[in-house]
């Protein structure tokens, strides 16, 4: 018995390993379809400072990833300025970044200050985005920055 758990252990382990690096060899918080925050627009989160869902008929792609917006002015804004609109750390979690990991995000946790967006990890242990508030905003933007730098790159 005590050797069955030993092996289901290590089988979590090694399930959980797997994902982890698989997950961190990507530079964008994207699955398998390559749709960027998960098809929200990220006009709406800088611009207008909510959460919302883009349409197909309003699809750009850039540098690889689909990224779908709400209309066609939306479209054309990001069209011009698209490195205004990227989220910040590939759309990785930016809390958890600040400590060194990456995370999926809830799209709907995000916080838009100096004129950028960050997303946030929420499930029912944590609540990035309220763990990221509660902190000092330049100290943890230092910190992202710098494993950003390594982690981008994994």
């Amino acid at each position: 018995m005590k050797n069955s758990i030993q092996t289901f252990v290590m089988a979590i382990i090694m399930l959980l390993g797997t994902n982890a690096i698989a997950q961190n060899k990507m530079a964008n918080n994207i699955d398998d379809s390559k749709i960027a925050l998960q098809g929200y627009s990220p006009v709406s989160y800088l611009d207008l400072g909510i959460a919302q869902k883009g349409l197909k008929e309003y699809k750009v792609t850039y540098d690889g990833l689909a990224y779908y917006f709400t209309s066609e002015d939306q479209k054309k804004s990001f069209e011009t300025n698209p490195k205004k609109y990227l989220p910040q750390y590939g759309g990785y979690c930016a809390f958890g970044i600040s400590v060194g990991a990456k995370f999926r995000v809830d799209p709907n946790k995000f916080v838009v200050k100096d004129g950028k967006y960050f997303l946030f990890l929420y499930d029912l242990e944590v609540d990035a985005q309220q763990l990221w508030l509660a902190g000092n905003h330049k100290e943890l933007i230092q910190k992202a920055d710098a494993n950003w730098a390594k982690l981008s790159k994994q």
